[in-house]
């Protein structure tokens, strides 16, 4: 964390328990390239076998690692792999001193751990337009190796947190032809959250055997039902990237398996949600559910424009069951919408229908709601078979304490 911040109230009670991941080590360092007194870079080493997909941020600004990753993830389809994260600075829009930071860690972890080049991925994230100090980094890289243990997980997810106010997990593990297929995934993000790709940064491991034309194929697909479906703040980082490695060590070919795809999703959206509800200053996790839309297109661009509604996320911090301004958001999302056939729902209870202010609904009914912390908000445009959920969170007098000294 940039500062010590109180933990979100909506995080989780603890760190879940990760089980090791057959192929998977890690291992973390204090370097002071931004910090004091934590770690602050993490490393993961894959075993020989391990495939490698992913997706990254479609910011026209994105950062010399974003680059340097996309361009590497359709390379060599199966090997050993090395992902390395520093957090504190993201090293974007630097320059050629981003690219020849980037150049320089490559080599110095491909260095240390025997892996090629072209199999080493990193990222960076943090305060964007300040030159990396990468000597503080490469420095640690011996040191990192020889420290890697299959056990580091939780160290790691701590290592890449920057605003985050817990470290995030999530583990699914699936029976596929009589043996059991493990996935564990780490995450940091907490603000400048509107993915356009994934979010934020995202780590997912499995020892599970798939081809990488698969993998990538898979994760891609539910990237989109997932992490493209959450918003803190509308802001999309220059950083975003999602790395799924698979390291084959299970001896399972997961390729066909709708097993497999479901638990991958589930830890997807785990860490989604996650990220949402540690979203910066935030008090309430809301889930928004569009039906009847013209297509799901049209169903996810509602959903996004209540979700990313400045005037909808403060009524929402201040408990105010304000429908008119869900109104306002459906109008101005550009897709489709008929005044008189839309209904609105708060949880269980019916607040607009029919062009006008359900004759059921009561003021104090919506007050009342609006005081949980996870709230549902759902909508019905009664046009079409599109649907579309999306999640977001509050926007607090906190969101803004937070990023208005954010390098200070």
């Amino acid at each position: 964390m940039a500062k010590d911040l109180p933990v979100s109230p909506l995080a989780p009670e603890r760190f879940p328990d990760l089980p090791p991941v057959r192929g998977v080590r890690f291992a973390t360092a204090a370097t002071g390239s931004r910090y004091q007194g934590r770690d602050d870079v993490m490393l993961a080493v894959l075993a020989e076998g391990t495939t490698v997909a992913g997706t990254f941020t479609r910011s026209s600004t994105r950062a010399a690692a974003v680059l340097d990753c996309e361009a590497k993830i359709n390379g060599p389809s199966v090997g050993e792999a090395a992902i390395l994260v520093n957090a504190g600075n993201s090293n974007a829009f630097t320059g050629r001193n981003g690219e020849e930071a980037v150049a320089s860690i490559v080599d110095a972890c491909a260095e240390a751990t025997g892996i090629r080049r072209d199999r080493v991925f990193t990222a960076s994230t943090g305060v964007i337009g300040e030159p990396l100090d990468h000597k503080k980094i490469t420095s640690h890289l011996a040191d990192l190796n020889a420290s890697l243990s299959e056990d580091g997980i939780e160290a790691a997810a701590n290592a890449i947190r920057t605003t985050d106010t817990f470290a995030k997990g999530a583990v699914r593990t699936v029976e596929i032809e009589g043996k059991t297929v493990t996935l564990t995934g780490i995450a940091k993000g907490s603000g400048m959250i509107a993915p356009d790709m994934a979010t934020m940064l995202v780590y997912i491991f499995t020892d599970a055997r798939i081809a990488r034309p698969d993998l990538q194929s898979l994760v891609s697909s539910l990237t989109n039902r997932t992490f493209n479906c959450i918003t803190v703040d509308s802001d999309t980082s220059t950083s975003d990237t999602l790395l799924v490695a698979a390291t084959g060590a299970s001896g399972v070919n997961v390729g066909d398996s709708l097993g497999f795809a479901s638990a991958l999703q589930d830890v997807m959206l785990d860490l989604a949600h996650q990220v949402v509800r540690d979203g910066e200053g935030a008090t309430k996790f809301v889930e928004i559910h569009v039906t009847s839309a013209h297509s799901d297109a049209e169903a996810r661009q509602i959903g996004l424009a209540i979700a990313n509604s400045p005037l909808v996320k403060t009524a929402i911090a201040g408990e105010d069951p304000n429908w008119g301004r869900i109104v306002m958001a459906i109008g101005k999302s550009g897709a489709h919408a008929n005044r008189d056939r839309l209904t609105i729902r708060f949880g269980n209870i019916v607040v607009a229908e029919n062009g006008w202010v359900a004759p059921t609904y009561r003021e104090e009914d919506g007050a009342a709601y609006m005081k949980a912390q996870d709230l549902h908000i759902a909508v019905d445009l009664g046009l079409g078979g599109g649907h579309a959920t999306v999640w977001t969170c509050d926007l607090t007098h906190g969101y803004i304490t937070i990023n208005a000294d954010y390098r200070s």
